[in-house]
C-alpha cells in the first residue's frame, strides 16, 4: 500500500513539473523538445538521480523547487538532445530548429556540420578508386552544369528575380539547383539577400573585411547561426509549398543525385567496360570532386572576390570585378558590377565581361521557358563609362 502510494505520489510530482516546464516555455521550445524534457523528468522522478535513495520518503517539492529542477533538467536535456536535434536536421533542415539570439558569438555546430566535412573527405576515394576519362569528364560537366544552376538559378532568378518563368519551370530550375549540395533555394537566396543588405559590415556573415579570409571562405557555413532558413527575407519564394518542401529536406536531391552516379557508373562497367569505370568511381568523382569544387569556385566570391581585381564603382563595401573569378564562376567575377546594380540578369556590363551564365540564360529564354529578363540600364552603362573616363 505504501509502494501504490509513492508511486501516486511521484505521479503528481511528475505533472508538476510539465505544468511548470509548459508554463514557462524556455525560448519557445518545440513539442519535440518538451516530450524529450519530460522523458528527462521522469528519469530524476522515478530513478531519484539528483536526490536521496529510492527507498526514502519522496516529497512533493515546492513551486520554487520544482522550477529549478525543471531549469536543471532543460539544461541538462539541452546536452543530451543537441547531438540528436542535429542528426535529425541532416535529413529535416526545419526539424527543431532552435531559436537564434540575438548577438550570439560564432559557434560552430560539428554534428550539422559532419556531413559537410564527409563531403570533402570521400574525395580521398579517388586514391582506392583510381581515374578513367568518363568519370572525370562527367565530374566536368556536371561542375559546368551545376556551377550555371547556382549562379543563374540560386542566384540571378531566386535571389535577385531578374528573370521571369512559370511555376513548373521554377521547381525544374530549382531541383536542378539543389543538386549541388548549396542547401535549398530559400536557404541560398536569403542569406544572399543579406548578404547585399549589410555587405561588409558586422551582420554580413561572410565578410573576410570582418571575419577574415578562411571564415568568409568556409567558416561561416558551419556556425549554427547559419544553418536556420530565414523565411522573413524571402517571403515571396516561401509562399510556395514546393519550394517549402525543397528547402527542408535539402539533402534529398544531393543523395538521389550521387545514387543516381553510381548506378550509372556500374551499368558503364557490365555494358561498357572498356571505359574502366565503375560505380564507387563514377561517385567519388561525378559528386564528391565536382561538388566540393563546385563549392569552394562558390565561395571564391564571398571571400577573394571582396580581396582581388578592380573597383569600377564605389559601392560601400569591397567588392571587386575580376576575369580569373568569372571564367571559374561563369560570370560571378564581375561581382563589383552586380553590386552597383544587382537587379540585372547580365554581370558582365561590356562585351568583353565574359559572362557565361547570361549567355546559357539567354539562350534559354529563345525557348520560351523564361523570359523579361532585365539588362543593365543605360544610365547605369553611362555612369561606368564617365567614371572610367574620369579616373584616367
Amino acid at each position: 500500500m505504501a509502494a501504490v502510494a509513492a508511486l501516486y505520489e511521484r505521479r503528481n510530482q511528475l505533472t508538476y513539473l510539465r505544468s511548470a516546464l509548459i508554463e514557462r516555455r524556455y525560448s519557445k521550445l518545440t513539442r519535440c523538445r518538451v516530450y524529450l524534457t519530460i522523458v528527462r523528468m521522469m528519469s530524476i522522478v522515478f530513478l531519484n538521480l539528483d536526490g536521496p535513495s529510492v527507498s526514502t520518503q519522496f516529497r512533493l517539492p515546492s513551486r520554487v523547487q520544482a522550477e529549478n529542477l525543471t531549469k536543471s533538467g532543460y539544461v541538462f536535456l539541452e546536452k543530451q538532445t543537441s547531438f540528436f536535434a542535429s542528426f535529425i536536421r541532416w535529413f529535416d533542415a526545419s526539424a527543431a530548429t532552435p531559436p537564434i539570439e540575438n548577438g550570439s558569438r560564432h559557434q560552430v555546430d560539428w554534428v550539422r556540420t559532419a556531413p559537410f566535412i564527409a563531403v570533402h573527405l570521400m574525395c580521398l576515394g579517388v586514391i582506392w578508386v583510381g581515374w578513367s576519362w568518363v568519370a572525370v569528364g562527367v565530374a566536368a560537366l556536371l561542375y559546368a552544369i551545376r556551377m550555371f544552376a547556382v549562379t543563374g538559378i540560386y542566384h540571378r532568378y531566386f535571389s535577385h528575380r531578374t528573370f521571369k518563368t512559370s511555376r513548373p519551370m521554377q521547381l525544374a530550375l530549382a531541383l536542378l539547383a539543389n543538386s549541388a549540395t548549396q542547401r535549398g533555394p530559400l536557404w541560398w537566396a536569403a542569406h544572399h539577400r543579406q548578404h547585399h543588405l549589410y555587405s561588409d559590415t558586422e551582420n554580413d556573415v561572410h565578410s573576410p573585411r570582418i571575419h577574415g579570409f578562411i571564415w568568409s571562405h568556409v567558416g561561416w557555413i558551419t556556425d549554427h547561426r547559419n544553418f536556420p532558413t530565414k523565411l522573413d527575407a524571402v517571403r515571396d519564394l516561401a509562399k510556395f509549398p514546393e519550394l517549402r518542401f525543397l528547402d527542408r529536406f535539402d539533402t534529398l536531391v544531393p543523395f538521389l543525385t550521387g545514387a543516381s552516379l553510381y548506378f550509372l557508373g556500374a551499368a558503364l562497367s557490365h555494358f561498357a567496360p572498356g571505359l574502366h569505370t565503375s560505380g564507387m568511381q563514377m561517385l567519388i568523382w561525378g559528386f564528391f570532386v565536382s561538388t566540393v569544387v563546385l563549392f569552394h569556385a562558390t565561395c571564391t566570391i564571398n571571400s577573394l572576390a571582396h580581396q582581388m581585381g578592380r573597383r569600377r564603382f564605389d559601392t560601400g563595401d569591397d567588392s571587386r570585378n575580376s576575369l580569373l573569378l568569372a571564367l571559374l564562376t561563369f560570370g560571378e567575377g564581375w561581382h563589383n558590377n552586380h553590386h552597383h546594380f544587382p537587379s540585372t540578369v547580365h554581370q558582365g556590363f561590356y562585351w568583353w565581361e565574359i559572362d557565361i551564365t547570361y549567355y546559357l540564360l539567354r539562350a534559354l529564354s529563345w525557348t520560351g521557358l523564361i523570359w523579361d529578363l532585365k539588362p543593365v540600364p543605360a544610365k547605369v552603362k553611362d555612369l561606368n563609362r564617365y567614371a572610367d573616363e574620369a579616373a584616367a
